[in-house]
């Protein structure tokens, strides 16, 4: 073999080394790169998923939520029912939080917690055994109460009028929003007869706000909060009785302006329920006085001849939608009502009531009884 031939074969060999080499250092450099992407967006990951559950769960929800925090409980077990009453968002990160800071010595108890509190306050609560927010402001709403006259209990407490409270509340895409949110909220309350969408809707509850100023989405959304946890206790003995949740909720504010205590409640609610299966009506004064919008001591004939998709003297069945909200009471007793064999009731105006099966008896009792 020629020196010439050596010598080309050295130069071929030499091209192909540098060009497998050249192949090497991208497959390394590509490798390399790789990794370094997936380290970078596992670190960023990390970092995103550890700084979202450093954070309040819901900065503009100061609602009170009581928690009891039982007696020999671990920081694992609070931690734990902190997440599941949706206090904290991820217990391992609140675990780590509290190792990282040092922090011991939480006290068993009951304890009342927002949703808009940071880890510090809620460790802070913890130590010392109290709530560490007070509220600024604290609203009762009573049962048995419409959207018009809570919008005039608010307006009195705070920094917005009646009008811009039930101005939201007619907000159709507002409504929308809300219906998505809460599973409780059907396609009935967008009925164009119903006066307001969520009357009814609003639970009659003590409500607690940490803030001087709270918006009204957040005033209507805590008390959507305390229906949807209410109504939710129930869902499956509202399948159970036929009933819709719509249906169940007005049903529920009839209840509750007919009666207060509970063996009254659930008397009542049975004989709606027995009107309604024999095709009677109602015929009960609460929804005529919704549907006349007023209050008075007594309904008269000309009342109940008021043409309304309310007044249960001149539909049959149930009204369109609820006459006022309720107390979790009266809601239990219109799923859940006593079965008698009564068709009629009388208030005697000093609150007895008087069941009769009868309408002989019925009137028999209004002689007796009313003046």
């Amino acid at each position: 073999m020629s020196k010439g031939n050596d010598n080309g074969n050295f130069r071929d060999n030499l091209i192909a080394r540098g060009k497998e080499a050249r192949t090497v250092r991208k497959i390394v450099a590509i490798v390399i790169i790789s990794i370094l992407l997936i380290l970078a967006i596992a670190g960023i990951s990390g970092y995103l998923y550890i700084k979202s559950g450093l954070e309040p769960v819901d900065p503009g929800n100061e609602q009170g939520v009581d928690i009891e925090i039982p007696l020999g409980s671990s920081t694992s077990g609070i931690a734990k029912i902190l997440e599941e009453n949706d206090i904290i968002k991820n217990s391992m990160i609140f675990r780590f939080y509290i190792k990282f800071k040092n922090e011991s010595g939480f006290q068993a108890g009951s304890y009342t917690f927002t949703k808009s509190m940071t880890f510090d306050e809620i460790i802070e609560s913890l130590k010392s055994g109290r709530l560490v927010k007070e509220p600024v402001v604290r609203v009762t709403i009573p049962e048995g109460l419409t959207i018009d006259e809570i919008a005039a209990i608010y307006a009195e407490k705070l920094p917005f009028s009646e009008e811009e409270f039930k101005e939201k509340l007619t907000d159709q895409d507002y409504i929308k929003q809300l219906m998505a949110k809460y599973p409780i909220l059907s396609e009935d309350i967008l009925n164009p007869e119903l006066r307001y969408p969520l009357e009814g809707y609003l639970f009659a509850a003590t409500y607690d706000f940490y803030v001087e100023n709270p918006p009204v989405e957040t005033v209507i959304e805590n008390m959507l909060d305390k229906s949807q946890a209410v109504i939710g206790q129930y869902l499956n003995e509202i399948t159970e009785s036929g009933l819709s949740i719509h249906e169940a909720v007005t049903m529920a504010s009839i209840v509750e302006k007919e009666a207060v205590t509970e063996d009254q409640r659930k008397k009542i609610s049975g004989i709606f329920y027995n009107r309604l299966e024999v095709g009677m009506r109602l015929q009960t004064d609460p929804t005529v006085l919704y549907a006349i919008g007023g209050h008075k001591e007594k309904v008269l004939l000309s009342d109940t001849e008021v043409e309304s998709p309310f007044n249960t003297y001149h539909i049959f069945g149930l009204p369109i939608g609820p006459i006022s909200n309720f107390s979790e009471s009266a809601f239990e007793s219109s799923i859940n009502p006593e079965v008698t064999d009564y068709y009629y009731f009388l208030h005697d105006g000093e609150g007895n009531i008087y069941y009769s099966e009868t309408l002989e008896q019925h009137n028999e009792y209004k002689a007796q009884y009313i003046n």
